[in-house]
């Protein structure tokens, strides 16, 4: 079964956010869709799987609020769902910065469309940021891109105050998976004072769907939030798997280490993760090779 993916996000002012779960919740399962939406008071955020017809009519059922009729989204497709059910939750903030005030409604960065974005990679004057987490920059950046290295979104602001600085740094570029965070990063960087601060539009995904692979700068695999795990030019599948253990991103040299022990632990979490933990992994494990052998699938298999 082809499934459409949709990843999608709208920065606006949503006073009645708490009151739009139940609705939406009722209407994406009745299309049959499943994934995760976020909703909070600065807008929507999340990523849903299900067929052409079902992705179209949510797409058109959040637009006919005229607050969201701007929303962005960028679809990529695979075989069967890459998630198990849908889920809207209500949160503080649709992606997590932490810091008060800043809001994309009110002032954000110079969107960049991917077909230009290289000509910012290769300018000696822009200093261009990843603003994704260290797993996932792991797994592929752009050439040139400054890795901040951080653990979670929050931990941005911390990075840019110790190591950039207004007067320095003239230029600044960022990017993220989706456009999402880059977005959110700008309007943090123009309310710090940095002058011109740009961001690619539609992300890394917008990217890899529209320039083509000869011309690209981009070097690995895009990490995406669901079962796919990563995706490549054209918005094909990748090669990483998950560690269970952990939920890092893992290549095919990380899983022919000695501290990869499929479905339990990885060369990133094997001496973190508890004993306890590692028997209740390990018997997660062995149901999903007694499922395999009986030509089931079990819940916590990655479909393919």
């Amino acid at each position: 079964m082809n499934i459409v993916v949709a990843a999608l996000y709208h920065f606006s002012h949503l006073d009645n956010y708490q009151d739009l779960r139940k609705p939406l919740q009722s209407f994406c399962s009745e299309q049959k869709i499943k994934g995760t939406l976020l909703l909070a008071e600065e807008g929507i955020n999340g990523t849903i799987a299900g067929s052409r017809e079902g992705i179209d009519a949510v797409l058109e059922y959040l637009r006919q609020d005229t607050r969201l009729s701007q929303l962005s989204y960028k679809e990529s497709y695979t075989e069967g769902y890459p998630f198990y059910r849908m889920k809207v939750k209500l949160k503080k903030e649709i992606v997590p910065l932490g810091v008060e005030g800043v809001s994309p409604t009110k002032k954000v960065g110079t969107y960049v469309k991917p077909k230009e974005w290289n000509q910012l990679l290769l300018d000696p004057e822009v200093v261009v940021i990843d603003t994704r987490n260290d797993y996932e920059v792991r797994v592929g950046t752009f050439k040139n891109a400054q890795n901040p290295e951080t653990e979670r979104f929050r931990d941005f602001p911390g990075y840019i105050k110790g190591n950039l600085d207004q007067k320095e740094h003239k230029k600044v570029a960022m990017f993220c998976t989706g456009g999402i965070r880059c977005e959110k990063a700008s309007s943090f960087m123009l309310e710090e004072g940095f002058e011109e601060v740009y961001h690619l539009q539609g992300g890394i995904l917008k990217y890899l769907e529209e320039v083509p692979e000869e011309e690209s700068l981009w070097e690995g695999e895009c990490f995406v939030f669901d079962q796919r795990v990563t995706v490549l030019h054209g918005l094909k599948e990748g090669e990483h798997v998950l560690c269970f253990g952990c939920r890092s991103p893992l290549s095919n040299e990380d899983i022919h280490s000695p501290h990869y022990k499929e479905g339990i632990s990885c060369p990133y979490c094997y001496n973190q993760v508890s004993e306890d933990k590692k028997k209740r992994l390990a018997e997660r494990q062995k149901q999903i090779e007694l499922a395999k052998s009986r030509g089931e699938e079990h819940i916590g298999q990655r479909p393919r």
